[in-house]
């Protein structure tokens, strides 16, 4: 009898402590975007653009326009060609484009294996809107994108932020169906 009354009290003391302990609940789960899909490597470079910006002490908003500016340049691939190969596109002045890359950069860059490396194109990216647009916190992020890249088209980038958005915040998923 005594031993079964010692087994109630445990039991008791157990059940006491469970009410008592925190209740957490478990970490929302990335969600998956319909109109969004990325391939896995489409979001290692995702990762790797924010890691740049991160190491080199941008916030979340200057980290979006990057991701922004690739999407809005290559889909998130690291391309080894670029328009002028595809669609006979030429610089403004004329001459033959020379872009690669995730950001579709050209050679004034850097070197082609300085543009096709995701981290340091990122890195030139950063540095580069750094110095075009120093009051980037008042400007809208198209026009960041616009203002770093010297694309033809302002709003060019406008179409892509809510994407990056959810890349950067972590809510969009590889090939989520």
């Amino acid at each position: 009898m005594l031993a079964v009354l010692a087994v109630m009290v445990g039991l008791g003391a157990f059940a006491v402590s469970q009410l008592a302990a925190p209740i957490t609940a478990p970490a929302p789960e990335p969600r998956c975007v319909p109109t969004a899909r990325y391939s896995d490597a489409q979001l290692a470079n995702a990762q790797t653009i924010i890691a740049a910006g991160r190491d080199a002490g941008f916030g979340d908003r200057d980290v979006t326009i990057a991701v922004m500016t690739a999407l809005g340049e290559s889909s998130l691939r690291n391309i080894d060609y670029g328009d002028w190969e595809t669609s006979g596109v030429t610089n403004p002045d004329g001459t033959r484009t020379t872009s690669i890359g995730l950001f579709q950069q050209q050679d004034g860059w850097g070197t082609r294996e300085q543009r096709l490396d995701p981290y340091t194109a990122a890195t030139l990216f950063y540095r580069a809107m750094e110095r075009r647009v120093p009051d980037r916190a008042s400007v809208e992020p198209t026009l960041v994108a616009h203002r770093t890249q010297v694309n033809k088209d302002p709003q060019h980038y406008a179409r892509y932020w809510d994407d990056a958005a959810r890349i950067v915040a972590g809510d969009v998923l590889a090939d989520c169906r």
